[in-house]
């Protein structure tokens, strides 16, 4: 969303990800299909900087994708702390697995696979941090899913917001009409506080008061 000379000067001034994520990131550029949806340095240092100011024992993640941000968010996790993060896609199934263990996180993130409108209401948890980075369609339906989910001054972190910038233009396709009515949903929700950052492709921080 950034011209590209503000982005790599931002980059350039950021913490250096770990030797295991910047694999991590290479590898999902080289065999995965979309690359682009991987978090990448720059958003996961965010992510793992906002997790570790927050410190939640519960965090929630919908779409893991190869797992970069699940392995980033985890980083704030207490001892007691678990993530459940859930995939889609089963034949992302072992790599994820792979690199959750590599990272050492085995006991702190919980790999689901499946469909998260089943699998969320499944999860008998109340959570610190929910971060919804998954198909664009469905995020309200997250969204509402997640709610009560959330401890009261808990936080919710979707992922997109800005879709290439295609929520501002008058013609939308499908998953940009999608996107704008979410983010008009919580800009008009009363039970919560929220910020949009523009942070790569569009971060809201959502605060539920």
């Amino acid at each position: 969303m950034l011209p590209k000379s503000i982005t790599d000067y931002a980059e350039a001034h950021t913490t250096p990800t770990s030797d295991l994520l910047k694999k991590l990131e290479r590898e999902t550029w080289v065999k995965r299909l979309h690359p682009g949806m991987v978090s990448g340095g720059y958003q996961g240092q965010f992510l793992r900087m906002l997790s570790q100011m927050i410190v939640p024992k519960r965090i929630l993640e919908i779409g893991t994708f190869t797992g970069y941000s699940a392995l980033c968010l985890a980083e704030g996790l207490p001892e007691d702390g678990l993530l459940h993060t859930i995939e889609i896609n089963e034949e992302m199934e072992t790599p994820i697995q792979e690199y959750i263990d590599a990272a050492g996180l085995t006991n702190k993130i919980q790999l689901h696979i499946g469909n998260a409108l089943e699998i969320v209401p499944t999860i008998d948890e109340q959570f610190d941090l929910v971060f919804i980075d998954a198909d664009k369609i469905n995020y309200s339906r997250y969204y509402d899913l997640v709610f009560d989910k959330v401890k009261t001054g808990g936080y919710i972190l979707a992922d997109n917001v800005l879709w290439f910038g295609k929520v501002t233009e008058k013609n939308q396709d499908e998953d940009t009409a999608a996107l704008n009515a979410f983010n008009q949903k919580i800009q008009h929700d009363a039970r919560v506080e929220n910020v949009m950052l523009t942070v790569r492709d569009g971060l809201s921080l959502i605060r539920k008061v």
